[in-house]
């Protein structure tokens, strides 16, 4: 139930309950697409993140919209003395990511279930942050970037990729709308669900323009052929944490 449910609930009103996530629904397919079609950007995360190579030891570092935890397992099993934390709002896709990381025996990568708009985390308390194909499908995308700012440690640096094809980054999405359909033929129709019917991305002005709403000591952009990427930096505590 969320804060404004629970308030509703408390002076007697009915909660009005969310609609389903289709990540929810179909996990396995997310995971799928996640694991055997989207670039693989480990060693580009690494080297943007921690130029001399490795972590600092005792380093912590959370990939925020995680799904199935790609990139949270991937560093974890690179890196054994880094603490990762992977977060999502889909309790089946973190299911799935503690499957594979207890396949991998990585003892530390560990879940959260949560939304990366309104993290439970103190100020300042993280020392990286990954966020890849979040933007996508979030409503209210500034909160999300407000929260990796307040949550990182000054110095701390956050990597973000986002898709530049809106007709690429839709594929999963559609295909698990579609197998929806499929799944529904005969039984009920026209359900709603908690993921947008398209997907959109943003265009170069736009993701310039996310990143600049917080106080970055410095923020890089590049872009390639399907992912425009920003790496930033928070500043010491003098900057305002």
């Amino acid at each position: 139930m969320t804060q404004a449910s629970a308030e509703n609930e408390g002076r007697g009103i009915s909660p009005v309950e969310e609609p389903e996530s289709l990540f929810e629904r179909f996990p396995w397919l997310y995971a799928i697409c996640r694991d055997h079609l989207f670039r693989d950007d480990t060693k580009r995360i690494s080297s943007a993140l921690w130029p001399v190579g490795v972590p600092a030891k005792g380093s912590s570092l959370s990939e925020l919209g995680c799904g199935p935890a790609f990139y949270a397992r991937h560093l974890a099993a690179r890196f054994g003395h880094l603490r990762v934390t992977g977060v999502d709002r889909s309790g089946r896709q973190l299911r799935r990511a503690r499957t594979h990381a207890l396949a991998r025996r990585l003892s530390n990568c560990t879940f959260e279930q949560g939304d990366v708009r309104a993290l439970a985390w103190p100020t300042g308390s993280v020392d990286a942050l990954v966020a890849s194909r979040l933007f996508m499908v979030l409503s209210e995308p500034e909160r999300a970037v407000a929260e990796m700012y307040r949550v990182l440690k000054p110095g701390g640096r956050c990597f973000i990729a986002e898709p530049r094809s809106a007709l690429r980054a839709s594929v999963p999405l559609q295909a698990m709308r579609l197998l929806a359909t499929l799944a529904d033929f005969g039984g009920e129709r026209g359900r709603s669900y908690r993921e947008p019917g398209g997907v959109s991305v943003l265009d170069v002005g736009g993701f310039r323009s996310l990143i600049k709403t917080q106080p970055w000591s410095a923020a890089r952009h590049w872009r390639d052929t399907w992912y425009q990427y920003a790496l930033c930096e928070k500043g010491p505590e003098r900057d305002g944490t």
